[in-house]
């Protein structure tokens, strides 16, 4: 395709094509296996506790090992992406995932299973800095905040798959182990997916392997796109902590922690929570963990849409401010009403796709290629931080000071995500990569207007179609 004027069209500018997709597709893999392992426990527990006698502080452990292991695998993760690859890892770790949840089956006390659950808790946070690293790379600017909320919703949807899963295997006697394993499936369904994805030509150019880069790029999308030349950056993982990108890691790990904790309070001890609510127990507490969890889902859908035409950082705000005021409602109001709690859990829930949307796209957008990943891996591992002391607190807290008080520390946690938001969430809707990753930290907490989109300013309609990539 070629522009109006006889040019060559930027890779960030092409057109949405079949194999553009089936990248998104495959790349969320890794996001619905995290959400589906980490909220299978939450399942798994209700038959784990009683047959094991569980205390609260092992009951902590396991829900919390691997949060710890995602605070690794995504450190680590991220630095091999960016050294070694998006496509090798792309396929190793899906392998990993599936190993080590079939292992998890066949675990003979609680220790190894808090082991196992680190294990996988490292290959499935391994996942995220190489799925989202080749969705940025790959994905035109227009759609990049699309494909980044189809990731968040993926989350979401393995998350609502394990509960019903769950849901069915509870009427199983040992179904819990079964539970544990059950991952295999998909991991096999998304290992064929992603098997001939090609490696991020933007990787490939960064690494002095253009001749390769620029085949792919004419083998996909067509002879007259080509490979725009990137600002020089410097490599290697010890750039995140210098001055001017250490603030964006911290930046988008706040955010990511401040809408993680509360979610994954809600998910990973979801029928316990549920139950003190009265929302019921057993398997009617699991339902209602579906239901809340189809609001997370969907909510991730207007998001998408939302960073396009409110732009990210209105999004970010407005996300915050309705979350913060849902959870403080469930705090300070005492004997809510079912409707009442149906209501503000379901409100946090569907606007919580505007964070968990933002989690993503922002540090594939403010970061260069050369260390992508390993931005990704770091912000996320900044979050983790809290999300896994929260975790490992939230049985005693639940049983020393009741949901109420939980949920107050919830909106307490997420109103620290709005103030943050407020004072520095940057705007980078309409910009390329290369815009995006060389934004100084002096044009953040301010509105910034868009770029102009080159092939709408050539008179190209919006929906110009790619004849190539079918």
């Amino acid at each position: 395709m070629t522009s109006p004027g006889g040019g060559r069209v930027a890779l960030d500018d092409v057109a949405m094509t079949p194999f553009l997709k089936r990248v998104t597709l495959f790349s969320s893999g890794g996001p619905f296996l995290d959400g589906y392992v980490l909220s299978i426990i939450g399942v798994a527990l209700i038959q784990l506790g009683p047959e094991l006698d569980l205390s609260a502080g092992a009951v902590g452990a396991i829900g919390v090992a691997a949060l710890v292991g995602l605070f690794l695998g995504t450190t680590v993760g991220g630095y091999l992406t960016d050294r070694i690859g998006r496509k090798r890892m792309f396929v190793l770790d899906i392998v990993g995932i599936g190993l080590i949840s079939l292992a998890t089956a066949f675990v003979p006390s609680v220790a190894v299973l808090v082991l196992m659950r680190f294990l996988i808790g490292v290959v499935v946070g391994a996942d995220y800095p190489i799925a989202t690293s080749l969705i940025a790379e790959f994905t035109p600017r227009r759609y990049r905040a699309i494909s980044m909320g189809f990731v968040a919703a993926a989350w979401y949807l393995g998350a609502n798959a394990a509960y019903l899963v769950g849901y069915f295997l509870l009427r199983v006697d040992g179904g819990w182990r079964w539970m544990l394993a059950s991952a295999v499936v998909p991991c096999l369904v998304i290992l064929v997916g992603r098997w001939d994805i090609p490696e991020s030509p933007r990787w490939l150019a960064r690494h002095g392997r253009v001749d390769e880069a620029e085949a792919i790029v004419r083998r996909i999308f067509g002879a007259d796109v080509e490979l725009e030349p990137e600002a020089t950056a410097r490599a290697g993982y010890r750039t995140l902590f210098r001055r001017g990108q250490l603030g964006k890691v911290v930046f988008v790990g706040t955010i990511w922690m401040c809408q993680a904790v509360p979610m994954f309070a809600i998910y990973t001890f979801g029928p316990q929570i549920m139950g003190e609510l009265g929302l019921g127990e057993g398997q009617t507490a699991t339902l209602g963990e579906m239901v809340i969890g189809t609001f997370f889902l969907v909510g991730c859908i207007p998001a998408m849409f939302w960073a396009n035409s409110l732009g990210r950082r209105k999004l970010l705000i407005g996300s915050f401010a309705i979350m913060t005021a849902a959870l403080a409602v469930l705090g300070i109001l005492p004997n809510s009403g079912v409707v009442v709690v149906i209501v503000c859990l379901a409100a946090y829930a569907f606007f919580s796709g505007g964070p968990g949307n933002l989690q993503w796209l922002y540090p594939n957008e403010l970061f260069p290629t050369d260390n992508r990943a390993s931005a990704v891996g770091a912000a996320m591992a900044f979050s983790r931080i809290g999300t896994v002391v929260s975790t490992y607190v939230l049985p005693s807290f639940l049983i020393a000071h009741g949901t109420r008080a939980t949920m107050l520390a919830g909106a307490a946690i997420s109103g620290i995500g709005l103030l943050v938001s407020i004072l520095v969430a940057p705007e980078t809707r309409g910009l390329t990569l290369n815009q995006t990753s060389t934004l100084g930290l002096a044009s953040w907490g301010r509105p910034a207007p868009p770029a102009p989109d080159p092939l709408l300013a050539a008179g190209v309609p919006r929906g110009a179609s790619q004849e190539a990539g079918r």
